[in-house]
């Protein structure tokens, strides 16, 4: 499980450092749709709690899972990490699914509360950011 819970934690940096390129380059759809950074980094979260699904991840067991139990029961991380998950697959959607540009600003939004998402799970999980 130590090894699994590495592994998510070196894919999340990697679409994070591959988030921070693309807005660096005037990609921001392709920064937005980075979304997986936060989504890998909440898999090693819930695997470090010990919690895994029955099959595959799926974005509604992780939202749910990391919202409901880690953040507002065990109270694993601060509270104002609820929605960072949601509200950037909203803006991923944005990116791939609707015809509407993510602009500068939203990018620039969304990869920051990336890099604190990731970062939070990165202590936690006692690896250095």
């Amino acid at each position: 499980m130590e090894q699994d819970i590495t592994i998510y934690l070196a894919k999340a940096t990697e679409s994070l450092l591959t988030a921070e390129s693309e807005c660096a380059n005037g990609r921001y759809n392709s920064c937005a749709n980075r979304y997986y950074a936060s989504f890998q980094a909440a898999i090693a979260a819930l695997l470090r709690e010990g919690i895994r699904p029955r099959g595959q991840w799926s974005h509604a067991f992780v939202q749910v899972q990391l919202v409901s139990v880690v953040i507002n029961q065990r109270k694993r991380y601060d509270p104002q990490l609820r929605r960072v998950l949601s509200d950037k697959q909203t803006r991923r959607d944005q990116a791939d699914y609707r015809a509407e540009l993510v602009t500068a600003t939203q990018a620039g939004r969304a990869l920051r509360r990336s890099r604190l998402f990731v970062t939070a799970f990165r202590q936690r999980g006692g690896v250095a950011p």
